[in-house]
């Protein structure tokens, strides 16, 4: 009889401190195991720490540094650096040359969405919470999508600032003027991040992750945001 965590996934998390360690930390929890690139010295001795992960010291958007971590054995590869490009060419290169199955990209700027799935990218997100909650889905095994056909539209997942003077600081969830099809999926404040309730107050500085109708995007973010 096989050993049950031997056969779960193996991902692989490239750039980033304390968004990996959390994930990372998630994902061992449950059984997967996790192989880290990180190119700072600092953050790699600290993530060293963490038991049962590999931690690899460079630059994942070199294709020796993918090589040395065993890229080509990787089921799942996560590009979280802070350079869209880096993402990009990270991804690109575990797809295309080590034959990884799944690759998700962050994205610091929404618009660049679809040219990443043009470029073959698997998973497009802007939202390490809405990484972390699809992983641990089984459908993202299968079929991996953060923009679902849904009649005639899709579902689009968008970060959005809330800004001191912005309609929404201050007011809790269920006082919000959204569209019917959008609700707030989690709210980003500072390290922090926490699956929001009707009381839940949105403050000035919060990312709020909010989910809706492509078509009722624009007006959803100008309702939060006033612009």
């Amino acid at each position: 009889m096989k050993n049950i965590i031997s056969e779960k996934k193996l991902i692989l998390l490239a750039g980033g401190f304390h968004k990996v360690k959390s994930l990372a930390l998630s994902l061992i929890r449950k059984g997967y195991r996790v192989i880290v690139i990180n190119k700072n010295y600092a953050d790699c001795h600290s993530l060293a720490q963490i038991q049962a992960l590999e931690v690899i010291y460079g630059d994942a958007s070199k294709p020796f540094v993918l090589e040395e971590a065993g890229a080509d054995r990787v089921d799942i590869a996560i590009a979280l650096t802070q350079n869209d490009e880096d993402n990009l060419v990270i991804c690109e290169l575990c797809k295309k040359k080590f034959l990884v199955e799944k690759t998700v990209a962050l994205v610091s700027d929404p618009k660049k969405t679809e040219f990443f799935y043009k470029m073959g990218i698997d998973s497009v997100v802007c939202a390490i919470n809405v990484v972390a909650g699809i992983i641990e889905q089984q459908a993202f095994m299968d079929e991996m999508a953060t923009r679902i056909p849904l009649g005639s539209g899709k579902v689009g997942i968008t970060e959005v600032y809330i800004s001191q003077a912005a309609p929404a600081a201050k007011k809790k969830i269920w006082e919000l003027d959204l569209p019917r099809d959008t609700i707030i999926g989690c709210i980003l404040r500072g390290e922090e991040s926490m699956i929001p309730r009707g009381d839940s107050r949105i403050f000035p500085g919060d990312t709020l992750v909010m989910i809706s109708l492509t078509d009722q995007e624009k007006e959803a973010i100008h309702r939060l945001t006033g612009k």
